[in-house]
């Protein structure tokens, strides 16, 4: 991994280190992988998410993170192989690929929704690639294609893709972007002779020259996850550019350690006009742990340990998940749809505090 400035990580370091972050709890692994597992197979016998042919839609907020999130617990848990419910989601996103020219959109086009056929092939294609790769799955080079088939190829978002917008925050609204950096992570999973195909590299310019045009208008949330891509891809990012979210990354922190995610959406409201939850939260802060160790800090740094910290603390006893908050409307927390953002909020904690170990 490549070492971030350590200019900007010292500008962070001179805090002192208060009682609360020296008795830290300790977080158990078996309930998260117990709530990762529930809700992965809620979400895979969830009527709304069914498509046809047996399969279902990999969401961007439980199906996408438990891929990546859920085999970091294998070691913590002594399992040998995946997990059951891992290996139904893979096989079900490996039978969409090999399906793709037979199966439907995921939202087609209609009178209310235009152009949500070419929003649902660009999303799900970035989707079943960062899937698969993330998994090694033999099937990973064809999603790769196919993702590579739906990259935009003019316009002003050339080089990105089409993504779904439904304007919900942070994965289905003005979120093009965070698609992108999550079809470059996809790339970063595969082989570097794969990497440094001429054709793959053909590619790459175009989503590298995206990149470079639109980062400077993007939400903070957004350039992390870019940040992640770049430590996977060095050249999608100048050192500079790369140092300079970190800054602004740290900046955010709060004196709990934690991070809000409502610091990293700009000037976006709820649809029903409530305040954003502003308090610190597992996804915010999941994220940011995991991705600051990606760019070569070590979780002894303090900027990291405290965020570590505060996720060791504020695992919920009571089912084993990180709490996250809806940035579209005030939810029931409780309910299923008011858990979606604990979902991802959990898998980022798990890469984080294993990525610690």
């Amino acid at each position: 991994m490549r070492i971030v400035c350590r200019i900007v990580l010292a500008s962070f370091a001179l805090g002192t280190v208060s009682a609360q972050d020296r008795s830290a709890a300790q977080w158990s692994p078996a309930k998260a992988a117990s709530y990762l597992d529930s809700r992965m197979e809620w979400w895979m016998g969830w009527e709304t998410a069914q498509r046809e042919q047996g399969t279902f839609c990999v969401s961007c907020h439980t199906a996408a993170p438990y891929a990546l999130g859920r085999p970091f617990l294998r070691a913590a848990l002594n399992e040998s192989a995946a997990s059951a419910d891992e290996r139904r989601l893979i096989e079900n996103v490996a039978k969409r690929v090999r399906l793709w020219k037979e199966l439907a959109p995921l939202y087609p086009d209609s009178e209310k929704n235009p152009g949500k056929t070419a929003e649902s092939r660009g999303t799900e294609a970035v989707l079943n690639a960062l899937v698969l790769a993330a998994n090694h799955s033999p099937d990973a080079p064809a999603a790769l294609n196919i993702m590579w088939d739906e990259q935009l190829k003019t316009g002003d978002s050339k080089g990105a893709w089409n993504w779904l917008q439904f304007h919900n925050s942070p994965w289905e609204g003005d979120s093009q972007f965070y698609g992108a950096a999550l079809a470059a992570v996809a790339v970063g999973y595969a082989p570097a002779a794969y990497q440094s195909s001429p054709e793959v590299q053909e590619h790459l310019r175009a989503l590298r020259d995206y990149f470079a045009r639109e980062c400077g208008s993007q939400k903070l949330i957004d350039k992390v996850a870019l940040l992640w891509a770049s430590e996977k891809l060095s050249e999608l990012l100048p050192t500079t550019e790369r140092d300079a979210i970190v800054k602004e990354t740290l900046a955010a922190q709060r004196d709990d350690g934690g991070f809000s995610l409502s610091q990293f959406v700009g000037a976006w409201k709820r649809k029903d006009n409530t305040p954003l939850e502003t308090k610190s939260d597992g996804y915010a802060t999941g994220m940011v742990a995991f991705v600051l160790q990606q760019t070569g800090m070590k979780p002894s740094d303090p900027p990291v340990r405290r965020a570590l910290d505060w996720l060791r603390r504020n695992q919920e006893q009571s089912d084993g998940r990180w709490l996250a908050y809806s940035l579209n409307k005030q939810r029931d927390l409780s309910s299923d749809p008011g858990r979606f953002m604990s979902d991802a909020a959990t898998a980022y904690a798990v890469m984080a505090l294993e990525s610690a170990r």
